[in-house]
């Protein structure tokens, strides 16, 4: 919806559906301006007791050939800096969804692997899990980042570092079909 009115005090007039007690940020192509203003006004409305919930702070999404459109965590950084509070994150890394399917079904981490192509959220959520991970290097990592990781001294960047890495999704398709 656009703002109403040409000026700020007119944007301010838009009505605030009562139940809302939460700004979820996700990934939304058609994010405004106008947007942004209503969860702000939602969010310093409600105090702490509106949530503010991001789905993940992935800062770029990879498309064929290279090229990349900016990841849902600018989204959910434009949110934080208008709110001047940070979003809890539901997705990866964080373990909230790990856990979630966790208490709903029979997950032993020691059978389960975690197969992503980013080493900040995929790979890193998949080690904090005690889960195996597997880097596809189809996505934005370079084998040369999990290298640096690797050779670290520093425990964070150890973190990052996955237990396998394939160059695409295929390869492991490949063998899974052997």
């Amino acid at each position: 919806a656009a703002l109403p009115g040409p000026a700020p005090a007119d944007w301010v007039q838009a009505p605030l559906d009562p139940a809302v007690r939460a700004v979820l940020v996700g990934f939304d192509e058609h994010f405004s301006y106008a947007k942004l203003c209503q969860a702000l006004r939602y969010l310093l409305r409600g105090g702490s007791d509106c949530l503010l919930v991001g789905t993940n702070r992935d800062h770029r999404l990879p498309l064929e050939g290279g090229a990349a459109i900016p990841g849902t965590g600018c989204l959910v950084k434009a949110v934080e800096t208008a709110a001047q509070r940070e979003a809890f994150i539901v997705g990866k890394p964080n373990r909230f969804m790990f856990d979630c399917v966790a208490s709903e079904f029979d997950v032993d981490p020691s059978r389960t692997i975690m197969v992503g192509d980013r080493l900040d959220t995929d790979i890193l959520m998949g080690n904090d899990c005690h889960l195996t991970t597997l880097l596809t290097l189809t996505g934005v990592t370079t084998l040369d980042e999990v290298r640096g990781h690797q050779e670290s001294d520093c425990p964070a960047r150890n973190r990052l570092v996955p237990d396998y890495y394939v160059d695409s999704i295929a390869d492991l398709l490949q063998v899974l079909g052997e």
